[in-house]
């Protein structure tokens, strides 16, 4: 285990989790990958209801999560990582913003204090 911490550092995985691993391969798993589950796939997260989001916002982007959700009827958590994750966005005071801004997008913003 320290040599894992030599080479890894702050990354290495806690001893619990290496031991929890060796025992999966000493019990005959091959592969590190996740295996198949049960249950429903995930649908919630397709391009269509990305594009309804880009949509959505174009018109206001000062919806809150909430009501973005109830529009789509989609859940909250599914909402904000489409938001998050897939239109690479953030939330400022209550408007969601580009995390990056262009130079014209930063030359147009006015700060009041």
């Amino acid at each position: 285990m320290l040599m894992l911490v030599q080479v890894c550092g702050d990354n290495a995985m806690k001893k619990t989790a290496v031991y929890k691993w060796v025992k999966r391969f000493s019990e005959g798993r091959e592969s590190f990958t996740d295996e198949e589950r049960s249950g429903r796939p995930a649908t919630s997260r397709t391009e269509e209801n990305i594009a309804k989001f880009r949509q959505i916002l174009r018109e206001n982007r000062r919806l809150t999560v909430r009501s973005i959700a109830e529009q789509v009827n989609i859940d909250r958590e599914t909402v904000r990582k489409i938001l998050t994750e897939n239109l690479d966005m953030r939330k400022v005071c209550a408007k969601m913003a580009p995390k990056e801004l262009t130079e014209e997008q930063k030359q147009s913003t006015v700060f009041s204090y």
